[in-house]
């Protein structure tokens, strides 16, 4: 895809300066981790019993919890999708503000099996935002992570439907629509 730009990873040196910070991050980061993998436990998991729902924002359920060493609650919005037409392929999709406040990130984990040097690829309605590289595989999947700037927001609240392409061959990309309905105030809401 030609002309598509690169959506800025996370960088975790730029994050944290120092130590006591960056021990509260890493244990947010941990949180928003747990979170997306929590519906991938299965409905026994006992990571389903991660966060506490504090209500939904239209699509988008926002969940809290006190990470073990953190000074105040640590919160996220999430949504959880499989592609139309494969069951077996969806993604976690999770948005959160950094412990302290100074960045905003999106996380989404896609299914092992995906293509890592092709990443993974949004459109917001009609429109390539472009793509971001999978940072890790774990497990459960394979996890891209995006720093969201004030203009990538702006989007994602005026849009209607995010579509996060994952590709299994070079040539083969499944777009998966997830809803933008109540992204905005969800996001306002978020501490």
């Amino acid at each position: 895809m030609a002309g598509i730009q690169e959506i800025e990873p996370v960088n975790t040196t730029e994050l944290h300066g120092r130590a006591p910070r960056r021990m509260l991050l890493l244990a947010a980061l941990g949180l928003a981790l747990a979170f997306v993998l929590a519906p991938l436990a299965g409905p026994s998991g006992a990571a389903r019993a991660q966060g506490v729902s504090k209500g939904m924002h239209g699509d988008w359920e926002t969940r809290c919890d006190k990470p073990p060493g953190a000074q105040e609650e640590i919160c996220s919005m999430m949504q959880f999708v499989t592609a139309e037409d494969r069951d077996n392929v969806g993604l976690s999709v999770i948005v959160l503000k950094t412990a302290d406040k100074k960045a905003k990130v999106m996380r989404v984990l896609a299914p092992l099996g995906v293509l890592l040097p092709s990443g993974l690829g949004l459109k917001i309605d009609q429109n390539e935002m472009g793509r971001a590289g999978f940072v890790r595989c774990l497990p459960d999947g394979c996890l891209a992570e995006v720093i969201l700037d004030d203009n990538l927001i702006a989007k994602l609240r005026a849009g209607k439907t995010a579509t996060f392409v994952i590709f299994q061959t070079p040539e083969e990309g499944i777009g998966i629509p997830i809803s933008l309905n109540g992204f905005g105030p969800g996001f306002d809401a978020l501490p």
